[in-house]
């Protein structure tokens, strides 16, 4: 039965029943008509509407291009329904909620233009969101660059006095340092009233990779005084701004008072710093002091002897990884590249080349094996591993034009350069070095001076002192000494002991005495304890009968200690290093080699070949020169491997000096009765010899 209604009449008219999920009717009380007076009660206060109070949902990602177009009008214009709805029939709590959550959602949805319209809307209510919104805006700034608009939300967030999160401010600083405006991330550090260890150490990163490391240092003196204990990361980053040993071991003290010595990222920057200041025992001693669990620190200790040319402990080391079962990654195995490069180990590094293949197109690693194959002087490696990498950047194909050039391919080398500039790669400082080297190597006058004057209008690259003596090598081989020795002059810096080394040498190919004296004291000036400079100074006093010049240069080097180092060379043969030195008679075959040499320069000198002794300190008798020159140890390693190495693989040498004159001729001859094919990597570049002819023109 109903219960009987109590209500007057009049307001029985003006009830509306509306469905409801329940079984029962719900009714809704319509507000009276304002000409009502009657009613015995005031009427109820005046919703907000439901569905304006409810938060619409959204997707974080951005929305699908089949929206409709009412979706769209929605959110596009302050003017749509919507808005105007949300701003005119709602109280002002919940148009609050909408600007705030339309904010939000903008950010989220990384909407870049409408977060910022909703910003300004929030700024003229005097409104703040929460801070995690605002680090979402942020990033989507600095993933577009869009500074301007990072730097109104930074205006927005210390408005009126409003004073946001530390947590925020340091992503206002992160960002910042991330556009390169470090003035104002200082300004802004400056500002801040609470500064923890995130804000500290954001800052000594920045001046450390600023390369301002007085700065770095500084803050970190400023950071312990005002009480905040440095972390793991802050000692990492502050450890690479060390300018020196008394400064590392300093903080090296630090960090083991704290107890963070233990942490693997200290240690990986520990070791990494001994290595660069060359204090390779203490890098190992940091390793060995503890089991390393962890690749990132093996990772330090192979790329630090394979960064100071200790290419044999670096591989080593990587041996031992495997061992311990550590998997070598991209910087584990970028270091094994670097050490085979140094130790000319092909083979070796052809092994290391499989695990390259686990990371298909990795492109720093690909770089690394570009650069393997060009300075192992395999240069059809060289070019399939080129051919094949589907990404290049300006490293690859510089590389691959250095390559080139070193390895006696100069035309390759400038048609290489070409296609770079047609795929719209910009060359670099390297490049231009590259490009001019093959030049200056091949003999290019013109094509060198075109490149030389246009690289700073083309390309935007100043020219440097490797470009100089590039140039000055190239003038001075081709016997154009008088502009040599102008550009030389118009240099904006001083000449270093390369260029005019460069010099020295077209001086001696060009015999003029006088200009090639000049030259060898500018790089005594600069070198003082280079003996090759020395002797080939003192030949060219003899030469011109100048014997107390050649007295007072002798006395000169035996009061300075100055003595020539030996030169020695190295041939990989059956995964073995043998490496040889003239007087040196340790290796188990050397009377074998011997007597083989013997042979086969008595072979040659039936052909014709005559020992060049120019080589050689002048009051040396003859017979006695032509017994120093026929030990040479490139010749040594050559005979070894014709006598270990089949006759279809390429003999493979590595020297830690220059070719001289007689060796060059001596391995063309070689290369021509023997049929063999022999490369030989000096410091500053590779021979390949083949039918008795050299790759580098006899221009080297």
């Amino acid at each position: 039965m109903k219960a009987p209604s109590l209500l007057p009449p009049r307001l029985k008219r003006i009830l509306l029943p509306i469905p409801s999920s329940s079984s029962s009717s719900s009714f809704k009380l319509l507000p009276l008509l304002p000409h009502t007076t009657s009613s015995p009660s005031p009427p109820p206060p005046r919703q907000p509407q439901p569905l304006l109070l409810r938060s619409r949902p959204y997707s974080l990602t951005a929305t699908s291009t089949g929206a409709t177009a009412d979706s769209c009008n929605m959110l596009s214009s302050p003017t749509d329904e919507y808005r105007s709805n949300a701003t005119s029939n709602s109280s002002p709590l919940a148009r609050v909620k909408i600007i705030i959550e339309e904010f939000t959602k903008f950010c989220y949805q990384r909407d870049l233009a409408r977060a910022m319209n909703a910003l300004d809307s929030m700024q003229n209510h005097n409104l703040w969101a929460d801070s995690v919104t605002y680090s979402e805006l942020l990033k989507c700034c600095l993933s577009r660059s869009a500074v301007h608009q990072a730097r109104l939300v930074h205006k927005h967030l210390f408005s009126r006095g409003h004073q946001p999160k530390t947590f925020l401010v340091n992503i206002l600083l992160n960002m910042y340092l991330k556009f390169n405006l470090l003035d104002e991330a200082q300004a802004l550090f400056d500002q801040m009233t609470d500064k923890n260890v995130v804000s500290w150490t954001t800052m000594i990163a920045a001046y450390t990779n600023a390369m301002l490391n007085d700065k770095a240092l500084e803050f970190l003196i400023l950071m312990l005084r005002d009480g905040v204990r440095p972390n793991m990361f802050t000692y990492s980053s502050v450890l690479r701004a060390c300018h020196g040993l008394p400064n590392l071991r300093q903080l090296h003290s630090c960090i083991i008072k704290t107890g963070l010595d233990s942490d693997v990222f200290v240690r990986s920057a520990l070791i990494d710093i001994y290595s660069k200041w060359g204090e390779s025992h203490n890098a190992c001693h940091i390793f060995y002091e503890m089991v390393t669990g962890d690749a990132i620190v093996w990772n330090s200790i192979i790329g630090s002897f394979a960064q100071n040319t200790d290419g044999h402990e670096a591989l080593n080391l990587f041996k031992r990884m495997k061992q311990a079962g550590f998997w070598a990654d991209q910087a584990t195995l970028t270091s094994v590249l670097r050490a085979c490069t140094g130790l000319a180990l092909l083979e070796l590094g052809r092994q290391a080349h499989v695990h390259v293949i686990k990371f298909k197109q990795d492109l720093i690693l690909n770089n690394a094996l570009l650069d393997m194959y060009c300075k192992c002087g395999s240069l059809e490696d060289a070019n399939s591993t080129f051919t094949r990498m589907v990404n290049k950047d300006v490293i690859s194909w510089s590389t691959m034009i250095t390559g080139l050039a070193q390895n006696g391919f100069s035309r390759g080398a400038l048609e290489l350069f070409e296609l770079m500039k047609a795929s719209g790669t910009k060359p670099n400082y390297i490049t231009i070095v590259g490009v001019l080297f093959a030049c200056s190597h091949a003999g290019l006058v013109e094509d060198g001076q075109y490149y030389f004057r246009s690289m700073k209008t083309c390309f935007g690259i100043d020219p440097g002192r490797e470009h100089y003596g590039c140039m000055v090598d190239l003038l001075g081989r081709a016997g154009k000494l008088d502009e040599a020795v102008k550009l030389i002059n118009q240099m904006g810096y001083e000449p270093d002991a390369v260029t005019w080394r460069a010099l020295l040498g077209a001086c001696r190919v060009h015999r003029d005495t006088d200009l090639a004296i000049y030259s060898a004291k500018k790089i005594l000036n600069l070198e003082p304890n280079n003996a090759g400079t020395y002797i080939l100074l003192s030949n060219i006093y003899a030469n011109s009968q100048r014997w107390e010049d050649v007295a007072v240069l002798r006395t000169t080097m035996r009061d300075r200690g100055v003595r020539k180092e030996p030169g020695c060379s190295w041939i990989e043969v059956d995964k073995q290093i043998h490496a040889f030195i003239i007087g040196d008679d340790s290796h188990p075959q050397i009377k074998a080699i011997s007597t083989e040499l013997n042979q086969l320069i008595w072979k040659l000198k039936e052909l014709g070949y005559a020992p060049q002794t120019d080589f050689v300190l002048q009051d040396v008798e003859g017979e006695q020169k032509e017994d120093s020159l026929s030990y040479h140890s490139e010749k040594l390693a050559i005979v070894f491997g014709m006598m270990s190495l089949q006759r279809e693989r390429t003999i493979r040498i590595r020297k830690n000096l220059r070719i001289c004159g007689d060796c060059h001729v001596f391995a063309k001859l070689v290369a021509n009765i023997e049929h063999r094919n022999i490369v030989i990597r000096d410091p500053i570049r590779y021979h390949h010899f083949s039918n008795g002819v050299c790759s580098c023109g006899d221009y080297w």
